[in-house]
């Protein structure tokens, strides 16, 4: 009879014990550096994800936009009807590099002076899209380095909140001299809380910086490659006006 009462009044607190590790409580209950760090580690992975979706958004535009200017501009059209229709859309990064260079290219023909001006001017004209390219590049890989730094270190942010909360178990153990479950597991549920939220921040963090790594990388080498087609195409026109 003793030890049926006895399993009865574990049970009932272990229900107890149970009851109080909610998310919302093991924060509440948690000390103000815990605490701290769980929200921080909240807030990075809220950022994480809003420039994870802004980066998606950007990237299947920028693919769209750039399969809807290579159809028109590889449609075998002669150049001046692809200024009209090309030279003032800006939508995407090939067409501001091809206004640019039509700009500096139609400078070039109304000069008039074929032989001094040549080879400036295709001197200029890859000088100008490259500037444009490594400008559009720069603005694509806005927020990139937050997520690097999001991903690299909300693990070692949940590391410290973890050591924090064994620290105060070892407290509350040596305080009340008492190591059983019920002194030692708030402390020990809230380190490993905040080690999942690190986890939580970082993991996503990593993915999506690695997937628009290489997904800008490849737009990158698209880009740059339809500029120096771009230049080529206007550097032959060129030197067929000397």
């Amino acid at each position: 009879m003793q030890l049926f009462e006895l399993f009865l009044q574990s049970n009932s607190l272990d229900a107890i014990v149970t009851s109080d590790f909610s998310f919302s409580s093991l924060f509440l209950r948690a000390d103000w550096v815990v605490r701290g760090v769980m929200l921080i580690l909240m807030a990075a992975s809220i950022w994480s994800w809003a420039i994870a979706v802004d980066k998606g958004i950007m990237i299947f535009s920028l693919n769209k936009h750039a399969k809807t200017f290579e159809d028109i501009f590889w449609s075998g059209k002669t150049l001046d009807e692809l200024k009209v229709e090309l030279k003032d859309s800006l939508r995407d990064p090939m067409s501001r590099v091809f206004s640019a260079a039509i700009k500096e290219y139609d400078e070039y023909s109304s000069l008039k002076i074929k032989s001094n001006a040549s080879m400036s001017s295709q001197y200029r004209i890859d000088s100008i899209t490259n500037l444009i390219v490594n400008r559009e590049l720069s603005k694509l890989e806005r927020g990139m380095t937050s997520l690097a730094t999001i991903g690299s270190s909300s693990v070692f942010i949940g590391l410290f909140g973890t050591v924090w909360g064994i620290m105060n178990s070892f407290r509350a153990i040596a305080a009340s001299q008492n190591t059983s479950l019920t002194v030692v597991a708030p402390g020990i549920a809230e380190a490993l809380f905040a080690t999942a939220l690190g986890l939580m921040a970082a993991i996503p963090a990593v993915i999506f910086y690695n997937k628009y790594t290489a997904d800008l990388n490849k737009y990158g080498g698209r880009l740059e490659g339809y500029a120096d087609e771009l230049s080529a195409i206007l550097s032959r026109k060129i030197s067929k006006n000397t």
